[in-house]
């Protein structure tokens, strides 16, 4: 099993859509630390006319189907939010332009 360590940050903020409830307007997902499963358990054999390669099942198999090494997991270390405030013509309370 490989294994992806990642750190996530949402970005919020509020609009004239919804100026009560903040909400996610991008997401940043950051690779920590890669964990390696090593080689496959299980190549597949691929062929096109008269050639054939062997190749790992995680490039062709659905992930129910996979070995064990070529299966993934991503497991969220860190996950933040960074609201950056008000987004929109004018501020929500005040009437001013931001």
């Amino acid at each position: 099993m490989t294994a992806y360590l990642v750190n996530v940050n949402h970005y919020t903020h509020t609009c004239p859509a919804n100026p009560a409830e903040p909400h996610p307007y991008d997401t940043r997902r950051t690779i920590v630390a890669v964990s390696p499963g090593g080689p496959c358990r299980n190549p597949i054999t691929v062929r096109c006319g008269n050639k054939s390669a062997v190749i790992d099942c995680g490039r062709h198999e659905p992930a129910h189907r996979q070995c064990p090494a070529c299966t993934i997991t991503v497991i969220e270390h860190t996950v933040t939010f960074t609201h950056t405030g008000h987004h929109g013509p004018q501020h929500p309370t005040t009437g001013i332009a931001a």
